[in-house]
């Protein structure tokens, strides 16, 4: 590697690396202030809130990759602009795009720690949700939930306890369908056998065709072999999506298709998770050829034209995400629009720079 290039990565990794470690507490700060009141109102101590955010520090370190990677981009082209660096490099023969191909390079190996990044923040989440929620890991009970199966069936269950694998006032419900006759079942109570599965006691079922014809039994007992899900785990809360990883985005979304619902968000939220990483990547090439320029002053220009790309780039994240979970474009799009965007205009300015 030439030393030019080894300056270049030093200055560049440097940035962001300081950048990097001084961006989460900002974004904590944030968002304790907002949500300050709720912790109190929850009876929160402080040590709770404050194991929260450090099980929450993955996923700011997650969205703090693309500033960082941003701000390191343009304070080392515009240093080496100001310093006649880049027109040194000119004169010996180096053109612009072979002096920033270190950034570029440094912005692949940045994307697949980013990307890494995504299985381990939902895992992260989901602890610091259980601990803002005061659940306790190990408990054995769950109360007044609805609980969604692969089948499709939705299960109203007033209490749940996995010790003995009990459930009391359960209503199970499938809405009619082309394929499928509709179903609603009432039953006082239900228990976990580990060869026949869920057996409901006491409790009537009413079937109902699409031609509006209905049936309804009594019954002492009987088999539900449509819910596969042991007692424990039917304990766990339905995670939020950022509480799940790329595949379980995928199969909760596939569940929610298969009867019928929109998973719209869902599958935004899925693709994000590949895409908002890539910006990293992107946000260098956005970057390096703005930051050219020796008529701007200093470490202003570097912050402003930051904040200004920043903002744009959230503002596209936003209104394509609106969009897609709306339905009016696709997910696919929806999270790959704003890195089209900003993709599109680095190659015209890396173009248009003088070499």
């Amino acid at each position: 590697m030439r030393i030019l290039d080894r300056l270049v990565l030093k200055n560049f990794l440097l940035l962001f690396c300081l950048f990097l470690l001084c961006a989460p507490p900002l974004f904590v700060l944030g968002d304790l202030a907002e949500h300050l009141d709720d912790y109190i109102d929850r009876g929160l101590s402080l040590g709770e809130v404050a194991m929260s955010y450090v099980y929450l520090y993955p996923l700011f370190i997650q969205w703090c990759f693309p500033i960082s990677a941003l701000l390191g981009t343009v304070f080392t082209v515009h240093w080496m602009t100001m310093h006649r660096e880049i027109v040194a490099a000119k004169a010996g023969g180096i053109s612009f795009h072979r002096l920033v191909a270190p950034l570029l390079m440094a912005g692949v190996l940045l994307t697949g720690v980013a990307l890494a990044l995504t299985e381990i923040v939902p895992r992260s989440n989901k602890i610091s949700a259980q601990i803002l929620r005061s659940e306790t890991p190990g408990r054995s009970w769950r109360s007044d939930f609805v609980y969604r199966s692969e089948d499709g069936l939705s299960w109203q269950v007033s209490r749940l306890t996995a010790s003995d694998g009990r459930m009391t006032d359960v209503v199970i419900e499938r809405p009619v369908s082309d394929d499928e006759r509709g179903l609603h079942v009432i039953a006082e109570g239900a228990r976990f056998d580990e060869e026949e599965g869920w057996l409901l006691a006491q409790g009537f079922l009413r079937t109902l065709s699409s031609d509006s014809t209905e049936m309804t039994l009594e019954f002492d007992r009987m088999v539900m072999a449509d819910l596969v899900e042991r007692p424990e785990e039917l304990l766990e809360v339905p995670p939020e999506p950022d509480e799940m990883t790329y595949a379980e985005i995928n199969h909760m979304a596939a569940i929610i298709q298969r009867t019928g619902g929109n998973a719209n968000e869902l599958l935004v939220k899925r693709e994000q998770k590949i895409s908002i990483p890539v910006t990293t990547l992107i946000i260098i090439l956005f970057g390096a050829p703005l930051a050219t320029s020796s008529k701007r002053g200093g470490a202003a220009f570097g912050i402003g034209l930051s904040l200004a790309t920043v903002l744009v780039f959230m503002m596209l994240l936003r209104v394509a995400g609106a969009l897609g979970e709306a339905g009016a474009i696709s997910p696919f799009a929806a999270a790959w629009i704003p890195n089209a965007v900003f993709a599109a205009a680095g190659l015209v300015f890396m173009i248009r720079v003088r070499t």
